[in-house]
């Protein structure tokens, strides 16, 4: 059976335009935050797992950092233990970072490297701990009300350095990385890492082409609800002082930022719930989310 002349032509120009991009992009490295619905409905799993192999094929170096907040609480549902969160983090006491690290490291890195092997690639799992390319300490939180006090939030840590030295090696080798955000401390002990925080420092790290942020918002809205993009750094810290951009969306488009401003070429904040997302934002000329760049 052969496509309609209308059906032909569109699918022939989806794919021409196409070509300038990843010629532009062939070789260069593309981290990306893997989580929210894209890593729980099944169709957009798959989905995602096809975009980053088609990326490899095609030239680019994606490396994936993911998520699993929804998965964490799951199981510590299932051994009577209620997740606690102070200023949006994960209070984690020893038995909690034990349940972190069997889901992130083990469990949910383990599904997605098994979706990407599946789908025609070559994934490899890692946690920061693996060859220690992670090195972190813990997280000191400032009391939202008394200034001079911190909070004491367990094994929450804060990245002090990122060796690029064996992510770069699995790209040379045509591996695609999956990393689980935890980090090692001086003392071998584990910290649990925002893995909005580790994909920003990775990609600054990597000196990375892109940072994408896959999240479940369109991406940056105006005052009336329609789409921002090609922002600069500039035009952001307008936004925010405006309070066109608040609430959770700040921690998120500031990393975002400082990626940029520490020479991540741009980033992109993207609607995961759209499925082949990553494909959008990459190769065609539309896009399907907000990138941010360095003023011009």
């Amino acid at each position: 059976m052969s496509l309609a002349p209308s059906t032909a032509q569109e699918k022939a120009q989806i794919l021409a335009e196409a070509l300038p991009y990843i010629q532009r992009f062939h070789g260069k490295t593309i981290v990306i935050k893997y989580g929210g619905n894209a890593m729980t409905e099944e169709s957009l799993k798959q989905g995602f797992a096809k975009d980053v192999v088609l990326l490899k094929l095609v030239g680019l170096n994606p490396v994936i950092v993911h998520g699993g907040g929804p998965q964490i609480n799951d199981l510590l549902k299932r051994v009577g233990k209620q997740g606690e969160f102070i200023q949006g983090m994960r209070v984690t006491d020893r038995e909690t970072m034990d349940i972190v690290e069997m889901v992130l490291g083990g469990l949910v890195n383990k599904d997605i490297v098994n979706l990407i092997n599946h789908h025609g690639g070559r994934a490899v799992g890692l946690t920061g701990k693996d060859g220690e390319f992670i090195q972190a300490k813990k997280l000191k939180m400032k009391h939202a009300e008394k200034q001079d006090e911190y909070i004491d939030i367990g094994q929450v840590g804060e990245v002090v350095s990122i060796d690029p030295e064996l992510v770069a090696l699995l790209d040379s080798r045509d591996f695609i990385p999956v990393i689980a955000p935890i980090g090692v401390g001086e003392q071998g002990e584990a910290y649990n890492i925002n893995a909005d925080l580790v994909a920003g420092k990775l990609a600054e790290t990597l000196k990375a082409e892109k940072l994408i942020l896959l999240t479940n918002t369109a991406g940056v809205l105006d005052k009336e609800g329609k789409l921002l993009t090609g922002l600069t750094a500039a035009r952001v810290d307008e936004l925010i002082a405006d309070g066109t951009i608040s609430g959770g969306m700040i921690p998120k488009i500031s990393m975002a930022l400082e990626a940029v401003k520490n020479g991540v070429k741009t980033s992109h904040i993207i609607d995961g719930r759209v499925e082949h997302a990553l494909l959008l934002e990459i190769l065609t000329d539309e896009g399907v989310g907000t990138l941010i760049r360095a003023n011009d």
